[in-house]
């Protein structure tokens, strides 16, 4: 009776750990979809809105802003109602964020539906990253390498597939459209609602009492805010590359949405390959100096695909290698940085970082504007047009760069404190 209770005891834990691999698994894999389905939709929207690129910034700057918002309240709202709980909340605000913006009828409203989406996002990448640590206790790197891998297969196949979906032919005539596109993409959010109600989550590990990291003392360490503007300038530049790649490939090189969609598909493939293979160099050369490599790899393959023309649009690809180790190596520096209280410098850190992105959305959008309203009356539309985009594309890669030169004075910092990571 004993060895029965135990068999079916040990057989209930494994169909729990299951259930709570396919939400993790499951998560990331929604989570790249919903991040990576706009680059393709975005001069769809463009088109049927009539919106300028300073409106399209807006746009994104509103997402980034939904993001950091989740951000704020993401970990108070586990620690009241539970993982599981905040969990299935980011999944159906997503889900329902699809629905309003298939209804969505102007301007304003699809602004409010991306904000939503964008909560969800927010959410889901702070709920997942509490799941991950308390569920994966041994084999910790191994498994967020395989969580990430997810999101990177799904940020591969995303634009393809919702450029294909766009062009769907539906009953009653024409094309499923980005609307039908959005609606149907976010409605898989729903899926890991399902493992979600029926897996048993982890408490949060009780510690010991002892000295934490607080955000004040956060706010006087120089290097906190040093690993503030790595990360902020990075992610910068990663994010923009989903959002901006399509558009300027279609505008400056009059390249096919298909064409254009598989080339950031191919961007994300370097990018999850890296991910994959890279963490093993990083541990082996150090935190510091991986990201200053890896980031000024990045921004120097992106102005070489600028100053090439359309032949070397390839390196808009290739940079994804050198994009892709950044966020990940910067968590594992401050998981080692900050060893107590790492919740709160991760907290502190993305939370400026969200603050960040949202300028840069912004900025992006104004400097293409303005190069192109510069340059539009001597040499025609197009060719303004072109030199604003073209500018706006510096700028991503601009950040990459920062993003190195940045981890050069950390280095100096940290090399001189003999506090090398």
């Amino acid at each position: 009776m004993l060895k029965r209770v135990a068999r079916l005891r040990k057989l209930t834990f494994r169909l729990n750990d299951i259930l709570l691999l396919l939400v993790v698994f499951g998560g990331f894999l929604i989570f790249g979809f919903s991040e990576n389905i706009k680059g393709p939709a975005i001069p769809r929207m463009q088109a049927d809105f009539g919106l300028d690129e300073g409106q399209l910034g807006m746009l994104l700057a509103l997402n980034s802003l939904g993001y950091l918002v989740a951000c704020s309240f993401t970990s108070a709202l586990s620690r009241r109602i539970g993982i599981k709980w905040t969990g299935v909340a980011a999944f159906g605000s997503m889900a329902v964020s699809g629905v309003l913006m298939h209804a969505a009828s102007g301007y304003g409203f699809l602004s409010a539906s991306y904000f939503l989406m964008y909560i969800g996002n927010g959410m889901l990448e702070i709920g997942l990253a509490i799941m991950a640590a308390r569920i994966f206790t041994r084999n910790t790197g191994t498994m967020m390498n395989v969580a990430h891998f997810f999101y990177g297969l799904s940020s591969i196949v995303a634009p393809l597939i919702a450029a294909s979906m766009m062009g769907w032919h539906v009953p009653g005539g024409g094309t499923l459209g980005w609307r039908g596109m959005y609606l149907i993409m976010l409605a898989l959010a729903v899926l890991p609602i399902i493992p979600s109600l029926w897996g048993k989550f982890p408490e949060e590990e009780k510690h010991e009492s002892g000295e934490q990291t607080s955000y004040r003392a956060l706010m006087r360490d120089p290097i906190a805010w040093l690993i503030v503007a790595i990360l902020s300038f990075g992610v910068v530049s990663e994010l923009a590359v989903g959002s901006w790649l399509v558009n300027f490939l279609e505008k400056a090189y009059g390249w096919s949405m298909s064409d254009a969609s598989g080339m950031l598909s191919a961007f994300f493939l370097f990018f999850t390959l890296a991910r994959l293979f890279l963490g093993p160099v990083t541990d082996r050369i150090g935190y510091t100096l991986s990201v200053m490599i890896f980031a000024a790899f990045s921004g120097l393959c992106s102005l070489a695909a600028i100053a090439i023309g359309e032949q070397g649009a390839i390196l808009f690809a290739i940079a994804g290698a050198g994009i892709a180790p950044i966020y990940p190596t910067v968590m594992a520096m401050i998981t080692k940085r900050y060893p107590r209280g790492t919740d709160t410098a991760i907290t502190f850190t993305v939370t400026l970082m969200g603050i960040a992105s949202v300028i840069g959305n912004l900025f992006i959008g104004f400097v293409i504007d303005f190069v192109r309203g510069i340059f539009e009356g001597s040499d025609g539309s197009d060719r303004g047009r072109i030199l604003g985009l073209q500018a706006g594309y510096e700028f991503i890669a601009a950040m990459a760069l920062l993003c190195s030169i940045c981890c050069v004075v950390l280095y100096v910092k940290l090399r001189r404190r003999g506090e090398v990571v």
